[in-house]
């Protein structure tokens, strides 16, 4: 009788060690920026970066021997669903979050995760106070508004300073940051905007502001804000017979800025790092994306990149816990997509490397 009870206990907790392992098999992470809304393009991107990576990842064995498992939180780029979607990931367990998109959603975010002990790793957002506050887990792949614009300004300068130039801005973190750092670097060249003025995002009549841009003689419009709203200015400002060169950031980086702006877009100019998609060190991923009909524009390789560093830190580390693969990350060199990505004590990346592209015909290629 004692024989079958212990027996029978045997088999119980084996059964229940069993139906335990693949839990404790698993590490979460999570995805998080635009699933839905007007900036859903971005979502999409960081999406499916994110899934190619856990893929990949998982085929190679995982981490620490554990497969990865990833969640999925939608801000549409709003502050307030930002915190809202932090506070939802840090409740399930996640370890690292690759986002947010908006600055104005990462910016928020990180305090959650700081306060949460999440490490967060944004692909996209560029604003410079994200990684001024001293968070111990806030770290980006990406450059900073006040190095695209130095970029932006200085080009500006050396080719449109003898034209009229509107720059404009949605109020947002990243829109009025770029436009800040961008007209800032112009001024200190010599040059000074014949307008400086501010737009409401999400509208879909811009016919006063471009009348206002007309009456002004505006040659060169540059606009801070997102694909969207600089689509539709450019499309209309066309309309009313502008023949403005527009300028914008990295939020351009999308193909739906052709679908809003049509043909008006042509010429249309933006800046944004050297093409990832052209880095020997994507060419794997890359072919992985292009076999399956996929196209990692934008911010697709970048999401990669941020999970791919934050893996290898985490072996490094021996540990998937946030503040050991956080000061792991702070220490090392990171092969990834992008090429290798080195943080300073901020969490930014070390090199920057922006460019400008030109839009023709549909699609976008370094100038």
């Amino acid at each position: 009788m004692f024989r079958r009870t212990l027996l029978g206990a045997t088999v119980a907790l084996g059964a229940a060690l069993a139906a335990a392992a693949p839990a404790s098999a698993q590490i979460k992470i999570g995805v998080a920026g635009p699933m839905t809304g007007e900036y859903a393009a971005f979502g999409a991107q960081m999406k499916l970066g994110a899934e190619q990576a856990v893929a990949d990842i998982n085929k190679a064995g995982g981490v620490l021997g554990q497969q990865l498992t990833l969640e999925v939180g939608d801000d549409a780029c709003d502050p307030k669903q930002a915190v809202s979607v932090a506070n939802q990931l840090a409740s399930k367990g996640v370890k690292m979050v690759a986002g947010h998109f908006c600055s104005s959603s990462s910016i928020p975010a990180s305090k959650v995760y700081g306060e949460e002990g999440v490490l967060q790793i944004s692909p996209a957002s560029t604003n410079p106070t994200l990684t001024e506050t001293g968070n111990w887990g806030t770290f980006r792949v990406c450059g900073r508004d006040d190095q695209q614009g130095l970029v932006a300004g200085n080009y500006m300068a050396e080719h449109f300073g003898k034209q009229k130039i509107a720059i404009l801005h949605d109020n947002s973190a990243y829109g009025k940051g770029l436009a800040d750092e961008t007209k800032k670097a112009l001024n200190a060249k010599g040059v000074t905007e014949t307008l400086y003025t501010a737009y409401t995002p999400k509208e879909r009549d811009y016919s006063a502001l471009v009348s206002r841009l007309k009456q002004a003689g505006i040659e060169v419009i540059y606009v801070g804000g997102y694909h969207t709203e600089s689509g539709l200015i450019l499309r209309q400002a066309k309309e009313q017979g502008m023949k403005a060169t527009l300028i914008g950031g990295d939020a351009l980086v999308t193909n739906e800025f052709w679908q809003i702006a049509g043909e008006a877009g042509n010429g249309t100019m933006m800046t944004f790092a050297s093409d990832p998609r052209k880095r020997p060190t994507a060419a794997a991923v890359v072919k992985e994306f292009n076999d399956k009909k996929e196209d990692p524009e934008g911010y697709v390789l970048y999401t990669y990149a941020a999970i791919q560093a934050w893996a290898d830190a985490a072996k490094k580390a021996g540990a998937a816990d946030p503040k050991k693969v956080a000061e792991a990350l702070h220490n090392g060199t990171w092969a990834t997509v992008l090429g290798p990505v080195t943080f300073d004590k901020k969490g930014d990346v070390t090199v920057s490397d922006y460019v400008f592209y030109l839009w023709k015909d549909g699609k976008y290629a370094e100038m």
